[in-house]
């Protein structure tokens, strides 16, 4: 890397970090419950004196800023990670099925055990119950996935069997809808939405332990994820192990879409859209760099996108993934059209 290239990527990473503060400061101070910028500010200083807005601000929307950080870095990492295993440049953090075997576990929860405690669970997004169904749903992909894939040598027919899995999963829920009950169904429908506000506590202390994990285990795969960009058989010549570098790489995927899709619900795009802006912004394909910058870009996103979702000024808030959609969508376009650019089509 050039000497301009890397002053241009270090005030990069501080513009992105510098904008990363802002949206968690604004995000802090959004919400349905108008609080006083500066009672906002003398809480995050530990001088409030209001325990109504203490608890709004300390319970509520500071731990739902570290969630939107959190899930916005691991979706845009296991994006990115995909991207390069798969060199396909529309491959997401779902492709291995991890989604939708998330939402299996979900929905056998939630829709498939009414005669159990599970389905009287209160409220779906502050059970740890559904958190741990979900897990245990990417887990059993993720293992049928690897079990493929120690069998399997070419990584396209891997790709296709994850979305096989993933459709089958689909299917499962969708046999599972049709016989739920309405309440059921609607809550079902609900958690599919998405939402970082469920998420505090205990649930955020194990949901960051698993992002944190994902996370190492994607910047140890660094050098493998550069060499595995430039194809299967140039890695083979320096003797890298394709078997044991693919299941690093599932296995920090799986943690990182896994985790937030348990704990927040599904969230698409992020994950598609995110690493297309780094590579746009860095103009590299080096991921000592686009590790860190897909992280930092991740997080802005989904925190840009959590204030928009709660239209300041009114008391309504719009469904995450619709806003995550609507934000990501245009990039998705605009690389399709760009690759058919380049491609002379």
């Amino acid at each position: 890397m050039s000497l301009l290239s890397k002053n241009r990527s270090v005030v990069l990473f501080a513009v992105i970090s510098v904008l990363l503060i802002v949206l968690f400061f604004i995000d802090t101070v959004l919400g349905s419950v108008l609080i006083p910028f500066s009672d906002v500010l003398e809480v995050l200083l530990g001088k409030g004196e209001n325990a109504v807005y203490k608890t709004i601000i300390l319970e509520f929307r500071i731990p739902k800023a570290i969630v939107a950080v959190l899930a916005g870095s691991a979706l845009s990492v296991s994006g990115l990670q995909m991207q390069t295993v798969f060199r396909n440049p529309l491959a997401g953090p779902y492709v291995l099925g991890i989604s939708s075997g998330a939402s299996l576990g979900v929905a056998i929860v939630v829709l498939g055990v009414s005669a159990s405690g599970f389905s009287s669970l209160s409220g779906l997004g502050t059970s740890f119950s559904l958190a741990a169904a979900a897990w245990i749903g990417a887990f059993v992909v993720l293992m049928v996935v690897l079990a493929v894939s120690l069998r399997v040598k070419d990584i396209m027919t891997i790709l296709i069997m994850g979305m096989m899995f993933g459709s089958a999963a689909s299917a499962l829920v969708s046999v599972l809808q049709f016989f739920s009950s309405e309440s059921m169904l609607k809550a079902f429908v609900i958690w599919t939405m998405g939402s970082l506000s469920s998420v505090a506590g205990m649930q955020l202390w194990v949901f960051g332990v698993a992002v944190l994990i994902g996370l190492v285990l994607s910047i140890l795969s660094i050098p493998t994820l550069n060499v595995m960009q430039l194809g299967e058989g140039y890695a083979k010549t320096l003797g890298m192990n394709l078997t044991l570098a693919r299941v690093m790489v599932f296995v920090s995927t799986s943690l990182l879409a896994g985790s937030v899709t348990a704990f927040c619900g599904p969230i698409g795009f992020i994950g598609i859209a995110v690493p297309h802006i780094s590579r746009l912004m860095f103009r590299t394909a080096s991921h000592s760099v686009l590790i860190p910058s897909v992280m930092l870009t991740g997080s802005v996103t989904l925190l840009l996108c959590d204030i928009l979702a709660q239209l300041p000024g009114m008391e309504s808030t719009l469904p995450l993934n619709s806003v995550t959609s609507l934000v990501g969508i245009p990039v998705v376009i605009y690389v399709v059209f760009r690759n058919r650019k380049f491609a002379g089509v």
